[in-house]
């Protein structure tokens, strides 16, 4: 507890600096990317998919799926960026990890809790909020975004083309995911194409949260679970498998 506690110090002067600056811009960047998406689609679009407010159809599209994004992106080289650390016996490569996890599930939180809040205090009509929905979900994206980022710290330093693979086919992820537009809306075969990505669950459980009347048709929270968890396990497999590699890499 003592090393990853070092460690979450560490992670949070590197990647935000002494100066508040850092913070600012972590809650500044989904809000710009939320407020772009609202001005073009409002240009092209009467009402949003769900209930009146664009912004918010985005935001909470954006934000579940950032629980994942940012969660494998910063954990991805948790790892490498820590190697000289881990030529101390009491630091263990799970030590960088466990810190990063941390580190993030909070900073994502703090920018869900102030944006989506934002959102919610100005609108003209009252939302009813269902906690559960919204906790599950973003529970479920950010054990998903762990054990895809166990699997890739562990991949990226045995097999540099895979990292450039995962790039390539990670990268098209923000946009079949559900993030701007409804998956139960699209005409079967291809909303059964598209509910096999574990992200589109993810969203769509989220938006449940802040839309009661949304029925969410092809959720399925069970497979979800089931897919987040094997991923988890397989990740802590290989990463524990491959923890003497990973100091000598």
């Amino acid at each position: 507890m003592r090393v990853v506690a070092a460690l979450l110090v560490r992670e949070m002067a590197t990647r935000f600096g002494s100066k508040p600056g850092g913070y600012i811009w972590a809650l500044l960047d989904p809000a710009a990317h939320i407020f772009l998406m609202t001005l073009i689609f409002r240009a092209i679009a009467r009402t949003p998919a769900l209930g009146t407010s664009f912004a918010l159809f985005f935001a909470t599209g954006y934000i579940a799926f950032q629980f994942y994004q940012a969660m494998t992106s910063y954990l991805n080289s948790a790892v490498r960026a820590n190697k000289a650390l881990l030529s101390y016996p009491n630091v263990a490569p799970i030590d960088t990890i466990v810190a990063r996890f941390i580190l993030q599930v909070c900073t994502t939180t703090l920018v869900a809790v102030i944006v989506l809040g934002t959102i919610v205090a100005t609108m003209r009509v009252d939302t009813n909020l269902h906690w559960p929905a919204i906790l599950e979900a973003g529970a479920m994206a950010c054990l998903f975004g762990l054990g895809v980022a166990m699997i890739n710290a562990v991949l990226f330093l045995k097999y540099p083309l895979y990292e450039q693979v995962f790039g390539i086919v990670n990268r098209p992820l923000f946009l079949i995911s559900g993030v701007f537009f409804l998956p139960d809306s699209i005409p079967a075969p291809y909303r059964d194409l598209v509910l096999v990505n574990p992200l589109v669950h993810i969203i769509m459980g989220f938006r449940q949260g802040f839309y009661p009347e949304y029925r969410a048709v092809g959720l399925d929270m069970n497979y979800l679970y089931g897919i987040a968890f094997l991923t988890l396990f397989v990740g802590m497999l290989v990463f524990t498998l491959s923890r003497k590699t990973l100091r000598n890499e």
